[in-house]
């Protein structure tokens, strides 16, 4: 039987079963240990789970989200509360105090992807894509004014990007999200966020080392099977990677300019 190649529906069902899966009730029940003190609150799996629906819905901001399942019954009756946008704030601070439960929850999801569908991390496509800043990376107040002396967000950087239908092309402010995609499953096996001055042809081996690591590209590691990574286009005909691929016994393929 074929296997299907519909994205997931974006419903509070589907939110309800990621929130009944082992892996969130284990990271559930973790975070639930550190909850010592203080008002009881929104309870944790209610938290989780408006987490899940900012990502599944793909909503860039809390407001929104927080405004979606205020308006939305059956995701209040799948996450068993309407979180306020004060108790989303607090609880970001919260994963990110903890961020080691939450990377062995991501850690335990990859490996039960691994073990589902045994492909999984074999062959795998390296990129990266922007994320803007909301900051402001000028350089000066104003036209031929005084230089900034202070930055809301002082750890991005410019970069550049490629244009796509919706803009053009060119340089931006912020960050860059590079991704190691299963190209058999469409899946993300493996990613890191740098500065958007950070270039992709040094990021890769670690991409890969962190999928042998999760367990989900173990088989790809072996000299006698080794993984397939697509990691540039013609605008970057670089060597360096395809030598640090090397180096790993990965086979690398890539597009490469006639000089090379």
């Amino acid at each position: 039987m074929a296997k299907t190649t519909v994205p997931m529906g974006r419903d509070a069902l589907a939110i309800a079963n990621l929130l009944d899966s082992p892996e969130i009730t284990a990271l559930v029940a973790d975070l639930e240990s550190t909850r010592w003190t203080g008002r009881p609150g929104y309870p944790i799996r209610s938290m989780v789970g408006i987490a899940l629906v900012k990502q599944v819905y793909a909503l860039p901001t809390w407001t929104r989200t927080v405004r979606l399942v205020g308006e939305h019954d059956a995701l209040q009756r799948a996450l068993g509360a309407a979180p306020s946008l004060d108790a989303c704030y607090r609880f970001t601070r919260k994963l990110r105090k903890f961020d080691a439960m939450l990377q062995d929850c991501i850690a335990s999801v990859l490996a039960s992807v691994k073990e589902a569908m045994p492909e999984f991390g074999e062959t795998v496509a390296i990129d990266g894509s922007d994320m803007p800043a909301y900051g402001n990376g000028q350089r000066y107040l104003s036209k031929g004014g005084k230089l900034r002396e202070k930055f809301s967000d002082p750890d991005a950087t410019w970069g550049h990007r490629s244009s796509i239908s919706t803009r053009s092309g060119g340089g931006y402010y912020g960050y860059e999200v590079h991704a190691a995609v299963c190209v058999k499953t469409g899946l993300p096996a493996a990613w890191q966020v740098e500065t958007a001055s950070t270039a992709e042809t040094a990021i890769a081996p670690g991409l890969l080392d962190m999928i042998a690591g999760l367990g989900a590209g173990a088989s790809a590691r072996r000299p006698d099977d080794p993984c397939s990574a697509w990691i540039g286009t013609r605008d970057h005909p670089n060597r360096r990677p395809h030598r640090l691929l090397d180096q790993a016994e990965v086979k690398c393929v890539a597009p490469q300019s006639e000089q090379l």
